[in-house]
């Protein structure tokens, strides 16, 4: 089997950390793995941007910080972002910077959740605080100050995993705003490590799977739960925009749960990221061409927001990667 291409960016971040000769993360304590990861996504990431709004507030005792490019604004939609971390790390500060682009870049406004985390608090904590917290803003958007149309759930990785199952389960039982589309960024899906791309990425490219066997330990796994493995639970019908990287051991799972959205009737745009790693989201200082995937991210999510479900104009944009 020929080798996987990996972006000249991708390669020299990966050679720099193997040299490194760091103790991975989950080798550490968890509070010392949290530090750890702190550090590295502050030495990474771009610098945030000033916006005109950046409010702290909270949902009983979630801890939200809203993002607004605007002082005052019309009725519209508002994007509900939920973190990565493997369900154990990440917080309002780990993805400020991300959320203040997103704000400015979408021209919407953004909810970032600060959901609780394993272990301190295992499944299904993380997925009671992001229904809780949607159907919340839904029900008294008054409390940001915003008058809105709909929500957009979106997040990385495992704030991934959340933003399609709210969608799920507003889906499922309506809140007051309907959920007008789902953004999920090299979402993790719950699925196992039964993937080819399991096989061949986990080991070498970032996220490695005794990584996560070790987040599944932490979160309290639980089998066969469809909250937990998203492969089982219901497919709503709203769009889904996803991106996933090529280099990602949860890209096998990522492109099959595309598959099943877009066999279940709901509209699918796949953009996939050719030679990159999981993780880009906070790394867009040290890998430069990770910002290009997330501006054709975002665009693609704009462009469906813009186009009428009812006139077929979504379509499938197709750039997964498999073995033949």
């Amino acid at each position: 089997m020929s080798k996987p291409y990996v972006r000249p960016d991708v390669a020299a971040f990966l050679a720099a950390m193997e040299q490194s000769g760091a103790t991975p993360v989950n080798e550490l304590p968890v509070a010392a793995a949290r530090m750890a990861i702190r550090s590295m996504g502050q030495a990474m990431d771009l610098p945030p941007i000033p916006l005109a709004v950046v409010r702290d507030l909270a949902c009983g005792e979630i801890p939200l910080r809203l993002y607004d490019s605007l002082n005052v604004r019309q009725a519209g939609p508002l994007i509900l972002f939920f973190h990565g971390g493997g369900f154990v790390f990440g917080d309002l500060d780990s993805h400020d910077s991300f959320c203040r682009f997103l704000a400015q870049r979408s021209g919407l406004p953004v909810l970032a959740v600060d959901y609780r985390l394993a272990p301190e608090h295992p499944f299904p904590a993380f997925v009671e605080d992001a229904e809780a917290v949607a159907r919340w803003v839904a029900m008294q958007p008054e409390a940001l100050g915003l008058a809105l149309s709909g929500l957009i759930t979106c997040g990385d990785s495992a704030g991934g995993h959340l933003a399609i199952l709210v969608g799920q389960r507003l889906s499922a039982r309506p809140a007051d705003l309907p959920v007008l589309a789902q953004w999920a960024i090299y979402p993790f899906l719950g699925a196992g490590s039964d993937w080819p791309s399991m096989r061949e990425f986990g080991e070498g490219y970032m996220l490695s799977q005794s990584a996560m066997d070790w987040f599944d330990g932490l979160c309290g796994k639980p089998e066969g739960d469809p909250s937990y493995n998203l492969l089982l639970g219901p497919i709503p019908q709203v769009p889904l925009v996803i991106q996933i990287a090529s280099l990602d051991p949860l890209r096998d799972a990522a492109c099959h749960y595309a598959d099943m959205a877009r066999n279940a009737g709901a509209k699918v745009i796949e953009i996939g990221a050719e030679g990159m790693i999981h993780g880009y989201v906070n790394m867009r200082l040290v890998l430069d061409s990770a910002q290009q995937d997330i501006e054709n991210f975002l665009a693609a999510g704009l462009a469906c927001l813009a186009t009428s479900a009812s006139d077929g104009g979504f379509g499938l944009l197709r750039a997964c990667y498999r073995e033949a």
